[in-house]
């Protein structure tokens, strides 16, 4: 079997398996901020997961979960499905149609939320509408875990952030890196306080919220 393309979405070609490079540089990171933040059992909700290789990892990290992949790209959802059925994952999901920035989620409820890379690759909209989203179907206990850079009030921004952030805007002004205040704000305006930072390889954050105590 070949090599899978570069996950290119808008330079999508005929093979349904897609290839993000960044996904090998920091998936065990990610699993390792994960052990101490999933629940024990239930079901795990990634939005936007894009060439689904994160998830097939971390399926195979914690076999004891269900894994439930989504995204709003056709050609993703190809992806997640032609790397789920090349791993043999069977806790993996049939991924979900979901936009987070649109209401209706397909799925009603969930045991935690994770996003990876999407915030600063996506208009605001989508953030405000993935903490509605996850205030809708998530259960009292369940985290939301973020990861991506982010801009912090009284933390220098890496010089490799700042440089990605212009090329993000030119490629399109409605993204581009988040303030973590306005990310702070969001989660409060549905209920959520965020409970721990994780300082991440390559100046990224893995952040994870949860619902306000009463």
């Amino acid at each position: 079997m070949t090599d899978p393309k570069p996950w290119l979405i808008d330079e999508a070609g005929a093979e349904a398996r897609r290839h993000a490079p960044a996904t090998l540089r920091n998936r065990d990171a990610i699993t390792d901020v994960l052990r101490g933040v999933l629940p024990p059992q239930g079901t795990v909700l990634e939005i936007a997961s894009g060439s689904g290789e994160h998830i097939v990892h971390f399926s195979q990290a914690f076999p004891h979960l269900v894994w439930q992949p989504s995204d709003c790209e056709p050609a993703a959802l190809a992806s997640i499905t032609a790397w789920a059925a090349q791993a043999g994952a069977s806790n993996v999901q049939p991924p979900l149609a979901i936009d987070a920035a649109q209401p209706g989620w397909p799925l009603k409820r969930a045991d935690a939320i994770i996003c990876i890379n999407m915030v600063h690759i996506s208009p605001w909209d989508a953030t405000l509408g993935l903490f509605k989203g996850c205030a809708q179907v998530l259960t009292d206990e369940a985290p939301i875990i973020l990861y991506g850079p982010y801009v912090e009030e009284g933390v220098e921004t890496a010089a490799s952030n700042l440089a990605f952030d212009e090329s993000l805007k030119a490629r399109n002004p409605a993204w581009g890196l988040r303030h973590l205040d306005a990310m702070d704000r969001v989660a409060s305006d549905h209920g959520f306080a965020r409970t721990s930072r994780h300082a991440m390889p390559a100046n990224n954050l893995t952040l994870v919220y949860r619902r306000r105590s009463a």
